[in-house]
């Protein structure tokens, strides 16, 4: 877990911990994609999780989601058990999240994509979402906070990929989390998107968000988090502030073999 030393200016006794895992694991057959994790997320901070392909860190977003059942280990979000909830459960408690491939309605418009994203919450408000004023408003404001409320009435597939990515985080917005997870969120996006998409999350964590954030650009990762956590073969292997991450020597094994 992070050390005062790591943040000499923060002590470790005053950081609160936004979301946790404790001896988390997931298998499938003899691979073990998730072993024995235990890790916690700063509240209030931008934490990335980083790690080599193959490392486990979408199984461990999908563990944590509720996409997937974990073999064993507990999830928490502000000290409440979370464990193996459904999706929508976990959506509702505060913890939205994009995936790695967009999940949109590609046949849908953008702003019914948006309106779309409250079925998280229940059937009843999707039903009413479709021609209720007060979620249509909230969703024009998503789409214009992510600078795509021009494309409002373009259906969803005729997108660039990276504006795919823009509006899924529309639609996660859309349910109001406390807590947003993002599964690569600059991949296959122009680098003109990928500042848009970087301001958006400062600008998110400033109003009090908190980030989790698996990404495989590292200037990104290394300009944009408070908190970085490394895995390797389903575990964390180091965590701490970018400049701590950097230079650790398991780190750069766990890339590079040196």
């Amino acid at each position: 877990m992070t050390t005062a030393q790591e943040h000499p200016a923060t002590p470790a006794t005053e950081v609160e911990i936004a979301l946790a895992t404790d001896g988390l694991r997931k298998s499938y057959g003899g691979v073990k994609a998730v072993d024995g994790a235990s890790v916690g997320f700063h509240r209030g901070k931008v934490n990335a999780l980083i790690g080599p392909n193959g490392s486990g860190k979408t199984t461990f977003f999908n563990c944590v989601t509720g996409m997937i059942r974990p073999d064993a280990g507990t999830v928490t979000f502000h000290g409440t058990d979370i464990t193996g909830r459904a999706p929508h459960r976990i959506a509702r408690a505060g913890i939205g999240r994009s995936f790695q491939l967009c999940r949109i309605f590609p046949r849908m418009t953008v702003l019914e994509n948006v309106l779309a994203a409250v079925r998280a919450t229940s059937l009843p408000r999707l039903v009413r979402s479709a021609h209720h004023p007060a979620d249509i408003d909230r969703a024009r404001e998503l789409l214009t906070r992510v600078g795509i409320e021009h494309l409002e009435r373009t259906e969803a597939r005729d997108l660039s990929y990276g504006q795919q990515k823009l509006l899924e985080l529309a639609g996660v917005l859309m349910a109001e989390p406390e807590t947003i997870m993002l599964d690569e969120p600059a991949g296959g996006v122009n680098p003109a998107l990928i500042d848009r998409i970087a301001g958006l999350i400062r600008s998110l964590n400033a109003e009090g968000r908190t980030f989790i954030v698996v990404e495989h650009n590292m200037e990104l990762v290394m300009s944009l988090s408070d908190h970085v956590v490394v895995f390797d073969r389903g575990r964390p292997i180091c965590e701490g502030t970018p400049s701590v991450v950097q230079n650790d020597p398991r780190v750069l094994e766990a890339y590079l073999g040196i």
